[in-house]
């Protein structure tokens, strides 16, 4: 049996195609902010699974969104209380959203 040998013009590392890292974050405002969308709450489930990744790598507009999300939408303590977390810290960054709806949520 003969093999053959890998050909020259064969790169030697396949490529690896890395999706946007934003991308999901686009899409899941894309879906929050749609107006006929924005009012399923499978929709916002879904939104808020995409915003879950770009908040925990520090994404500041991922952090307040998803924490206004889990802090309006949510029905028990301790999501809340994570969207009150999130929502410290993109205020903390700066982001004026997260600054209204944290004085909206502790007045």
């Amino acid at each position: 049996m003969k093999f053959r040998s890998h050909s020259i013009s064969s790169p030697a590392k396949p490529s690896i195609v890395v999706p946007p890292k934003r991308f999901s974050m686009r899409v899941a405002e894309w879906l929050l902010d749609s107006p006929r969308l924005g009012e399923n709450p499978n929709v916002k489930h879904i939104a808020g699974r995409l915003l879950k990744q770009p908040a925990r790598e520090g994404v500041v507009a991922a952090q307040s969104r998803l924490g206004q999300l889990m802090c309006r939408e949510c029905g028990n303590a301790r999501d809340r209380r994570i969207g009150q977390d999130l929502l410290r810290q993109a205020a903390r960054a700066g982001d004026l959203r997260a600054q209204r709806e944290l004085g909206l949520i502790e007045d």
